[in-house]
């Protein structure tokens, strides 16, 4: 799917290497068809490489996809330079002017925090209670996800003992969903958080169904049936690096951090890691634009093609 973004928009050199179709807006106004439209709504700290791991797996289908980068206005960001955030992302407040096929809401550091302290809590609030009327379909990632199963469910997040880090065999345990098709019956998934859900809870609540679970029998993959909303407890959108990367960082600053599980050739961090999770990430993200937004989403947006809120 080609996506649609501004020229300058550093993540393109990055992705035309990797051969990922990627569209500028001139080109794409050439075209007389209606593009996906997909808010991002990115809340992690290291914005381009956020922004580049999942315009790479949105790109991998043969459809038209027009991009708005979304950053929160109530927040500070203090590892991305303000001229990229003004050139490349609208402010929160800007997608109350627009109707969305779809949205991605990425996790975010901040998991250890109480929801209601985190100081964009109440724009983000604002953002979930507008997608549930006006975007057909939302992924919530990670932390994002937490934050959507609280605020949409009164889902409480458990704090963990130690963080569960690492790369961990899921089981699928739905064979019906179009999410997971094409999915093996176990398939990888990159994590890293110090909080999970109850599946007690998920289960409880008539509107949602577990897809499936980690090794350790915490949900990882959670839908709505009536909003067609997608909770996704991972990181499949990650680098292959991105582990190493932050146990590295950690180790330098001191900070209590166990090797991540199942990562590293041999457990040995001397060895470059291996990406064992890219087709899964692929295959994921394709279904979602494809089952959950493509085929679902309506051609011509207008009030009555949505609405699906008050009903839950």
């Amino acid at each position: 799917m080609p996506i649609k973004i501004q020229s300058d928009l550093p993540a393109r050199s990055v992705l035309e290497r990797e051969n990922i179709f990627v569209m500028t807006e001139k080109r794409a106004s050439a075209q007389d068809i209606r593009p996906l439209k997909i808010a991002i709504v990115n809340l992690m700290p290291t914005k381009e490489a956020t922004e580049t791991q999942l315009l790479r797996l949105l790109g991998n289908t043969p459809l038209q996809i027009d991009i708005s980068l979304v950053q929160m206005e109530g927040h500070v960001s203090r590892h991305t330079d303000e001229d990229h955030l003004e050139r490349f992302y609208i402010p929160s407040g800007d997608v109350f002017n627009h109707k969305y096929d779809g949205m991605i809401i990425t996790g975010a550091p901040v998991e250890q925090m109480p929801f209601e302290d985190v100081d964009y809590w109440g724009e983000l609030c604002d953002i979930m209670d507008y997608a549930r009327e006006n975007v057909f379909s939302t992924l919530y990632i990670c932390w994002g996800a937490q934050a959507g199963l609280y605020h949409n469910y009164g889902i409480k997040k458990i704090p963990l003992e130690k963080k569960l880090f690492g790369i961990f065999p899921n089981h699928r345990l739905i064979q019906a969903d179009s999410l997971l098709r094409g999915f093996d019956d176990l398939f990888p998934v990159p994590t890293s958080r110090h909080t999970t859900i109850s599946k007690t809870a998920v289960t409880k609540v008539r509107d949602l169904i577990v897809l499936a679970e980690n090794s350790c029998n915490e949900p990882t993959i959670v839908k709505s049936h009536a909003t067609h909303d997608i909770y996704m407890m991972g990181h499949l959108e990650y680098d292959t690096e991105t582990l190493a990367k932050e146990y590295f960082r950690d180790r330098e600053r001191g900070l209590p951090i166990d090797l991540p599980l199942h990562y590293f050739p041999a457990d040995d961090p001397a060895q470059a890691p291996r990406n064992t999770w890219r087709s899964t990430a692929h295959l994921f993200f394709s279904n979602w634009l494809n089952y959950y937004v493509y085929q679902e989403t309506p051609y011509t947006f207008t009030t009555s093609a949505y609405g699906w809120g008050d009903g839950i």
